[in-house]
């Protein structure tokens, strides 16, 4: 019977997962708020089928009481975590909310078929995160001094970094964290943030030439810390938002063009310096030639994904652990292969809309400061999902990136949850401008009005008075 319902369930968690782009989707098609809330209400419905037949089969499977103790305290925050975003901020984009809390289940289910005990770890640092950072668009809505700590975001970054080279922990060739065994923090997932702050900061004081200069000169720092401690996927996703932020502040395009010249010649120059570099282009190239040793791990995500195909293998039914660090950098090969290629694409679609939004806010907000900083956040965000997936499916050389919410990794899900925190700040800052705009365009609307009607008003009563005059003169 289990194995019945482990075989119907892929089909069915697939339908859902199509269930919920397809309202996702369908909700910037609703032109009232009303309709948008029930494209969003039925998502919600939709996602929290998913967590359920997810951690169903998970319990089916292993026959551990700790997989329902896991699901209820899953349950209790995800549902807790939307009410209150809707009760505590009026105007917050609801859909962001979901895809978050959809994000997370699927990483959730994922995490606690390989690791039970990574998957516990993983939701205790979710919960807490997401309580703290809670705050994170109160403090951008009105905390208006956040735009004067340029110096300190580039200071904090760029020692952040320089600890980091100097010593950190090496993990995979590349010098990633700081700590021990037991707890460890990668201090990249933050310098993300502290980068995009620090670059909106410097464009808006001014964009001369001299000062492009010296703040492109600070932004190489950042990159060139990460190139040292060998952790180049990072330092490709601090370097691409620099060029759209440099573009959208200073609108030259010779900025854009040299930039991207500059690296392209700079990939070119870490593949002759590094040897890790080296092997990973190899690997890349062919996986084949080497597949007992360096190419195992991504022949290995490359037979998973063909074995999942389009409706996947089903949870438990796969060996997504002979993917090394599935839990991490393949996480999406083990998606692919235990949930179907169809639940791997609507995957990359709420991915996508989260992007689109985040993108939308860029061109919304009219303070260039403030657009600035969407626009270096998006652009972060979008890299690094693209980054990880094309590693995987061998469209790119692995760079050793995490997927946002999906991946194993608390500072990755701390850093992620700033970043939607800031997003959604910046979202309400717009929706409440938007909505004050409105108030006096009305307000300035009805103040002729009242001028016509109480001149009416008094033009009635001076007539009214005049034919009583009239009476009384022909009494």
């Amino acid at each position: 019977m289990t194995n019945l319902i482990v075989e119907l369930s892929k089909y069915l968690l697939m339908i859902l997962m199509v269930g919920y782009v397809f309202f996702q989707y369908f909700y910037y098609r609703k032109k009232t708020d009303a309709g948008r809330r029930h494209m969003v209400g039925m998502q919600n419905f939709f996602l929290f089928c998913v967590h359920f037949l997810g951690y169903l089969i998970l319990f089916l499977k292993t026959e551990d009481s700790k997989i329902l103790v896991m699901y209820a305290i899953q349950l209790v925050f995800f549902a807790a975590y939307i009410l209150l975003y809707r009760a505590i901020y009026k105007n917050a984009s609801r859909q962001l909310v979901t895809n978050a809390c959809m994000l997370l289940t699927i990483g959730f289910i994922i995490q606690t078929r390989l690791s039970y005990t990574k998957a516990f770890k993983q939701m205790i640092i979710a919960l807490a995160a997401a309580a703290v950072t809670l705050l994170v668009p109160y403090i951008i809505r009105y905390w208006k001094k956040i735009c004067k700590g340029t110096w300190i975001y580039g200071g904090i970054g760029i020692l952040l970094l320089f600890l980091v080279c100097t010593i950190g922990r090496v993990e995979y060739g590349a010098k990633l964290s700081l700590g021990t065994d037991s707890f460890s923090l990668q201090p990249a997932e933050f310098v993300k943030i502290t980068f995009v702050f620090f670059i909106a900061g410097m464009f808006r004081k001014r964009t001369t030439f001299l000062w492009t200069v010296l703040t492109t000169a600070l932004a190489a720092v950042h990159v060139l810390l990460l190139v040292l401690s060998k952790d180049l996927g990072t330092a490709l996703t601090l370097f691409v938002p620099f060029l759209f932020m440099l573009f959208v502040a200073t609108r030259n395009w010779w900025y854009l063009l040299s930039g991207t010249a500059v690296g392209t010649g700079a990939a070119i120059g870490a593949y002759y310096l590094f040897d890790h570099v080296r092997v990973r282009v190899s690997v890349w190239l062919d996986p084949w030639s080497d597949i007992t040793n360096r190419g195992w791990q991504l022949a290995q995500s490359l037979f998973a994904i063909g074995t999942g195909g389009w409706f996947g293998m089903g949870i438990y039914q796969g060996m997504p652990y002979q993917i090394p660090v599935a839990l991490k950098d393949f996480v999406f090969a083990a998606i692919s292969e235990e949930m179907g290629a169809v639940a791997a694409i609507a995957l990359l679609l709420i991915y996508l809309s989260c992007i689109l939004q985040f993108f939308l806010i860029s061109t919304w907000m009219e303070n260039r400061y403030y657009k600035v900083i969407a626009l270096g956040l998006a652009s972060i965000f979008s890299i690094q999902i693209f980054l990880n997936v094309a590693g995987v499916i061998r469209l790119i050389p692995s760079t050793g990136l995490t997927l946002p919410f999906v991946s194993y990794g608390g500072s990755s899900v701390l850093g992620t949850f700033i970043l939607f925190g800031i997003m959604q700040g910046l979202y309400i800052m717009k929706m409440d401008e938007d909505q004050k705009l409105e108030k006096e365009q009305e307000r300035d609307a009805a103040g002729p009005k009242k001028a016509a009607v109480l001149r009416e008003t008094v033009s009635q009563k001076a007539e009214g008075s005049k034919k009583e005059g009239r009476k009384q003169k022909r009494k």
